[in-house]
C-alpha cells in the first residue's frame, strides 16, 4: 500500500492538512526542564528539547528566564497549531527549587494554575490541576537532567500560566471544581487540530482505506488511548482504526452507506455516556455527560434510592463511575450497551455488527457491551 493510501491516525491527521501544536503539559515539561538545567548549571539550554511519550523530541524556544541562588524560571509560549485552543498563545512557566535528598518532586500550583476542590478528577482534592501524564513527563525529565549532572533530582516544580485564572473563565474548570485557573493537561504531548470539516472528511477516507483494504472489522476510536484499547483486544492493524474524536455520528452515518461487517466504538466512558445519551458530537462545548441520565441507568441496574441519588449529583462521569464501582453496580457496561443501542439505530438497520468499549484514563477497560 503507498504512503498516500494507509489508514489509521496518522494518515488522518496528514490527510486534514492542519498543523498539530503542543498541550501545556509538553510546555510545562519543557520549561521545567531549561529551568532545572539552568539552576545546576547556570545556562538556560535555548532551545529546550524534550521527548514525548510517543518517542517525537520538539524543540521549544524559551520566552521567559530567571536564574538566582534559590530557584530558576523558565517560560514557553504554548503553540497549539491551527487548533482553537483557549491557551494559545499563553506563557506557561515552572519554577524549580531544589529539596533536600529523598524529597522527590513535589508540584506545586502557581498563579494562573487550578487545585483541584472536588473529587471524581484523576487528582485528589487539593492538589494542583497538573494532570498525570504531565506530571510523568516532567519527573522523567528532571530525572535525566539529573543524571547528567551527578544529583538527587529532588525538586519542587511550580507550574503558572500568566493570565491563567483569566483564561480558565472560558473552560469547564470551575464547574468541575478547579480554582484559580487552567488545568496543565495532555497525554500525549501533541494537540490534534480541531476542524469539523476537516476531521469528518479524514473520518471518511479512512473508512474507505480500511475497506479497499479488504478490513471487514473498523474501530471508532476518540484518541491514542483507546486506540492502544481495540489494537490490545482484537489485533487490528492501523488502517482499520478510524480516529472519530468527538465526531461519533460522522462514522456512524458513513458507515451506515459503506458498511463494514464489524464496528468496534472506543474511547472514554464520560465521552461514550454522551453517545449512551443520544449524542453524536461529543465536544465538550457542545454535548456535556448527563448525571440524571447516568443516575436512571445505575438506578435500573439495581442501585438504590441512595446511590441514584449521589450518582445524580456527581461531579463528574469518572465520580460517578466509581460510586457505582463501589456498589457492585455495572455502570460501565450500562453505558456501553446504551452507546451501542444508540449506535444501531443511528446505523438504521445497516448490516453492521457493533460493539462497544469504555476504558478510563489510563486504558483500562471499565465497561463493555455485546456485539449486536
Amino acid at each position: 500500500m503507498s504512503s498516500e493510501a494507509k489508514g489509521g491516525r496518522s494518515a488522518q491527521l496528514k490527510h486534514t492538512g492542519l498543523r498539530p501544536g503542543w498541550t501545556t503539559g509538553a510546555c510545562a515539561t519543557a520549561a521545567t526542564t531549561a529551568a532545572y538545567t539552568a539552576l545546576l548549571t547556570g545556562d538556560f539550554p535555548d532551545p529546550v528539547t524534550i521527548t514525548l511519550p510517543k518517542g517525537q523530541t520538539p524543540s521549544f524556544a524559551l520566552a521567559a528566564e530567571e536564574l538566582t541562588e534559590g530557584y530558576a524560571m523558565a517560560g514557553i509560549v504554548k503553540d497549539a497549531g491551527d487548533d482553537p485552543d483557549v491557551t494559545h498563545g499563553a506563557l506557561v512557566r515552572a519554577t524549580v527549587r531544589r529539596l533536600p535528598a529523598g524529597a522527590g518532586v513535589v508540584f506545586k500550583a502557581g498563579p494562573g494554575v487550578g487545585t483541584v476542590t472536588r473529587p471524581g478528577l484523576p487528582l485528589p482534592v487539593g492538589e494542583p490541576a497538573v494532570n498525570p501524564v504531565p506530571r510523568q513527563m516532567m519527573r522523567e525529565h528532571v530525572t535525566r537532567v539529573a543524571g547528567l549532572h551527578g544529583t538527587s533530582g529532588d525538586v519542587e516544580i511550580t507550574v503558572s500560566v500568566d493570565h491563567g485564572e483569566e483564561i480558565a473563565r472560558s473552560t469547564w474548570n470551575p464547574r468541575l471544581g478547579i480554582l484559580g485557573g487552567l488545568s496543565i493537561l495532555g497525554t500525549t504531548g501533541i494537540v490534534v487540530p480541531y476542524s469539523c470539516s476537516a476531521w469528518i472528511d479524514s473520518i471518511r477516507r479512512g473508512v474507505d482505506v480500511a475497506r479497499a483494504a479488504g478490513r471487514t472489522h473498523v474501530a471508532g476510536c476518540t484518541g491514542s488511548t483507546s486506540e492502544k484499547t481495540v489494537v490490545a483486544e482484537y489485533g487490528l492493524p492501523e488502517d482499520a482504526l478510524l480516529d472519530m474524536g468527538d465526531f461519533a455520528g460522522a462514522v456512524l452515518k458513513y458507515v451506515r452507506r459503506h458498511p463494514v461487517d464489524r464496528l468496534t466504538v472506543c474511547g472514554g466512558f464520560a465521552k461514550l455516556s454522551k453517545l449512551a445519551a443520544g449524542h453524536l458530537d461529543l465536544h465538550s462545548a457542545r454535548s456535556q455527560v448527563d448525571k440524571g441520565f447516568l443516575a436512571e441507568l445505575a438506578r435500573r441496574g439495581g442501585a438504590d434510592e441512595m446511590l441514584t441519588a449521589e450518582v445524580a449529583g456527581a461531579n463528574t462521569g469518572l465520580a460517578a463511575l466509581q460510586l457505582c464501582q463501589a456498589a457492585g453496580v455495572p455502570l460501565g457496561d450500562l453505558v456501553a450497551t446504551a452507546a451501542r443501542d444508540e449506535a444501531l439505530a443511528v446505523l438504521r438497520g445497516a448490516p453492521v455488527t457493533v460493539d462497544v468499549i469504555c476504558i478510563d484514563r489510563a486504558g483500562t477497560v471499565v465497561g463493555r457491551s455485546a456485539p449486536a
